[in-house]
């Protein structure tokens, strides 16, 4: 068991170390620079003169058209392709990056640039693909949904175990209750020793793995990280719609903007992602205050989970919508098989 462990910590570290990453783009003073129409009208206005009326006309013009296109999402200054619109790109030269040498979306490839093995293998094919679904589907929202389901669908084969020990673990709870119940007072080593034997013959009786249910985390975070990174690096994601909604904005902004339907993304995330840890509580936590860790545990990542997406991109929350809703289908499935 140690020298697995330490398989994987090298494995980790390995990982890790060849990593590339996303980088924010920040101004001079390090602060974090925002697709906000505030920069285009600094930017369009000091380069009139206060005399030249038209310029200034053109300025609140281009200022007012800036200020309905405006998302609040957080520039990537190592983006992976080009963005598309003007105002997008002004505020990249302003802050030093040029566009010379950054292929248009379109023409990205998986094989120029080399970052490491976390940019290489996961997160710039999956951006490639997601454009290249997206350019055929003409939607780019659309092909996030299509790719993250498909993706959940091919690892199906091993998320779904995770699922099936929530169920066994079920029919194993009477049997662990009165076991907990007869070791109740008995706290030498032996007594705890003899109880951790006869637990694992309820584990062996009823094909429990308690370490199966770090192999949701194991696949569900990267791939996350793996989405997050992807859609970030991507700016023609940003730049499209899907069911009416712009893929750029974050709720927060949309909110501020008085686009109050953007509670509708919130609210279904919030329902999606209760329902999906729900479904999920129980796997290897046998015991009531086992239990009850996991119940407050849940309840805390549904909450942080909820306001984090108040500051992402409508895009990311998409793909944790459709993504925790293919897990909430697939564990109704196999309860209902089993």
């Amino acid at each position: 068991m140690k020298k697995n462990k330490s398989k994987f910590i090298i494995l980790a570290l390995c990982l890790f170390l060849l990593t590339g990453c996303a980088k924010t783009l920040t101004d001079e003073n390090k602060k974090v620079v925002k697709y906000s129409a505030s920069i285009i009208c600094d930017s369009c206005t000091s380069s009139c003169d206060k005399e030249d009326n038209d310029c200034l006309k053109k300025c609140e013009t281009n200022c007012n058209e800036a200020k309905k296109n405006q998302t609040g999402q957080n520039l990537t200054k190592n983006i992976l392709c080009q963005p598309t619109n003007k105002d997008v790109i002004e505020i990249y030269e302003k802050y030093g990056v040029s566009m010379k040498n950054i292929p248009t979306c379109p023409k990205l490839s998986i094989v120029s640039g080399y970052e490491g093995l976390w940019v290489s293998l996961f997160v710039k094919p999956l951006a490639w693909i997601i454009i290249k679904t997206g350019l055929l589907l003409k939607n780019y929202g659309l092909s996030l949904v299509i790719i993250s389901i498909l993706i959940r669908a091919v690892l199906m084969p091993l998320t779904k175990k995770t699922a099936m020990q929530s169920e066994n673990l079920k029919k194993a709870q009477p049997e662990l209750d009165r076991l907990n119940k007869k070791y109740e007072n008995k706290n030498d080593k032996d007594s705890q020793l003899q109880k951790s034997q006869e637990t694992l013959l309820i584990y062996q009786k009823y094909g429990i793995n308690p370490m199966s249910s770090c192999l949701f985390a194991l696949i569900q975070i990267p791939l996350l990280f793996a989405f997050i990174e992807a859609i970030n690096r991507t700016p023609a994601i940003f730049e499209g719609k899907f069911l009416g909604l712009h893929l750029g904005i974050t709720p927060l902004t949309a909110l501020k903007n008085g686009q109050w339907y953007y509670l509708l993304v919130i609210i279904i995330l919030a329902v999606i992602t209760y329902l999906s840890l729900n479904l999920n509580k129980g796997v290897g936590a046998p015991g009531a205050d086992t239990q009850k860790q996991m119940n407050m545990m849940n309840k805390f990542m549904l909450v942080f989970i909820t306001y984090a997406s108040l500051n992402l991109s409508t895009a990311i929350c998409m793909y944790w919508i459709s993504s925790s809703a293919f897990t909430i289908f697939q564990n109704l499935l196999v309860k209902r098989v089993k």
